[in-house]
């Protein structure tokens, strides 16, 4: 049985990852367990504690407006310390211990001008979510033989723990009968976390190196995907209404417009991923099995 210790084991993604890779074991690296990862003792002292080859680092602030708000404290902010700072603390280590080290990235590390985005694609983080990720990215990079990065686009997964993914969001309010204002003109892929753990459990069992992206198999505007959620639950589509990408983010901090991650390279390992329909279809499966 192999042992993995982790970041955000108990996130949205990690908690469902944990779960579906039951036969792993997994050492918690958090706050909970005592280790603070923006401060370098804290983790040097626990992964030389650790017999795990591998390290997961999922753990991020991820909320993309408040990480803008912050943008102007620099390397003081928040998503700096934990997006940037942190990675640093746990890549050094990791080379300095020869173990290996998986980051989730995501798609927003791009600026949205081109059609597709592939593994060798060259980041033009555009908000500051985006740039605090990327330099994680370079600093996994760097890590060449030991370091793994895995971008990933709009995860959700059935039962979400914790705070909502996107889906169940837009879901909610539509069964509220809340309306739902969403761009047409957008494109965009989502990771059914499912498939991820997949993809992840494969890429660990050869010890990959490098960058995979894992998105979803299709691409669709956000408008389109809440008319798909409503779709396949049953929801009124009535409260759904087209807007412009422009308008929509007018206000917000500023996101790729065209964010269509490629999945030929994980797929050429034999991992296939479902298109957001059929990730939607399966997840309304699961939820009825536990209703």
């Amino acid at each position: 049985m192999m042992n993995i210790i982790g970041t955000g084991l108990s996130g949205l993604v990690g908690s469902r990852i944990t779960a579906l890779l039951s036969n792993y074991t997994f050492e918690d690296l958090s706050l909970e367990s005592g280790v603070d990862i923006t401060k370098s003792d804290d983790v040097e002292k626990r992964l030389t504690a650790s017999s795990a080859s591998w390290v997961f680092h999922f753990a991020a602030f991820t909320d993309v407006q408040a990480a803008e708000k912050e943008k102007d404290k620099g390397k003081e902010s928040i998503s700096w310390k934990v997006n940037a700072e942190a990675t640093k603390n746990i890549a050094s280590i990791c080379e300095k211990l020869g173990k290996r080290l998986l980051y989730l990235s995501t798609d927003y590390v791009f600026d949205g001008k081109a059609d597709l985005y592939d593994e060798n694609s060259i980041g033009n983080p555009q908000g500051w979510y985006a740039k605090t990720k990327y330099e994680g990215e370079k600093m996994v990079k760097s890590l060449k033989d030991l370091g793994l990065v895995v971008r990933i686009a709009n995860p959700y997964r059935a039962n979400p723990i914790g705070k909502k993914d996107f889906m169940h969001k837009i879901l909610e309010r539509l069964e509220q009968g809340l309306p739902i204002a969403a761009p047409f003109n957008q494109k965009m892929t989502a990771t059914y976390i499912d498939d991820l753990t997949k993809g992840i459990e494969k890429l660990i069992s050869i010890n990959a190196t490098g960058v995979y992206n894992i998105p979803g198999a299709d691409s669709f505007s956000p408008y389109d995907g809440a008319m798909t959620i409503a779709e396949v639950f049953g929801v009124d589509q009535k409260n759904i209404s087209k807007t412009t990408f422009e308008e929509y983010f007018a206000s917000r901090a500023p996101i790729p417009q065209y964010g269509i991650l490629t999945h030929d390279k994980i797929e050429s390992l034999g991992i296939k991923v479902h298109t957001f329909r059929e990730g939607l279809i399966e997840i309304k499966q699961t939820e009825k099995k536990i209703i």
